[in-house]
């Protein structure tokens, strides 16, 4: 995405920037609202997965909000933008690592049908957003960092779904806990992906 605030700037390129701006805005109402959901239903449901995931959703509405924002700045600002992308979700993925052992020691076991259906639910919802992003996934570091969030987000949803399955079968905490444990994994993954792009970015320019 080039800078569209010079002459040099393409119609083509204008388009372009509008319906990626329209795609943001779209995905970051979806994933606050199903921050909100999953925060209620994870609460409820007494579930680190669901929990992970709805930090995973804020984070994301965070992502897209910043990119919206530096959509249109030259390229230093948004590899500045997706460096603090990237360092939000490593931040994310400590503290979910740190939530989740707190919710082991307790002993409790979530309740899976909530688990499921919030799962489901959350993993339409991402789906939708990856869709609409994919085209979008080769670009800058900041169109990459938006692209990566939503695709561990799809993979996210299908490991909760799959936890629920194993805690109804098993009724054992464990599998809630295992999933919590790799979401965190690829929220760490992912930005450290992320920052090693924008910091090569910021070295070449």
């Amino acid at each position: 995405m080039s800078d569209c605030c010079n002459d040099t700037c393409t119609s083509k390129e204008v388009v372009t920037d509008l319906r990626y701006r329209k795609v943001l805005i779209v995905a970051l109402i979806v994933n606050l609202a199903m921050f909100i959901v999953e925060i209620i239903a994870g609460s409820a449901a007494g579930s680190s997965a669901l929990f992970a995931d709805s930090l995973d959703f804020l984070g994301d509405a965070a992502n897209y909000g910043i990119s919206l924002y530096v959509l249109g700045h030259t390229m230093a600002w948004r590899s500045r933008a997706s460096l603090l992308k990237g360092l939000t979700m490593g931040l994310f993925g400590l503290w979910i690592l740190y939530a989740t052992t707190n919710r082991l020691l307790s002993g409790l076991v979530p309740e899976p049908t909530t688990m499921g259906l919030v799962g489901f639910l959350a993993l339409l919802s991402n789906l939708g957003v990856a869709l609409m992003l994919y085209r979008y996934r080769i670009g800058d570091s900041n169109m990459q960092s938006v692209w990566i969030c939503s695709r561990n987000d799809a993979i996210g949803n299908i490991a909760v779904m799959g936890a629920a399955g194993a805690v109804w079968f098993t009724v054992s905490a464990w599998p809630d806990v295992i999933v919590a444990f790799v979401m965190a994994a690829l929220a760490i993954s992912g930005a450290i992906q992320i920052s090693r792009a924008a910091l090569l970015e910021l070295r070449e320019n």
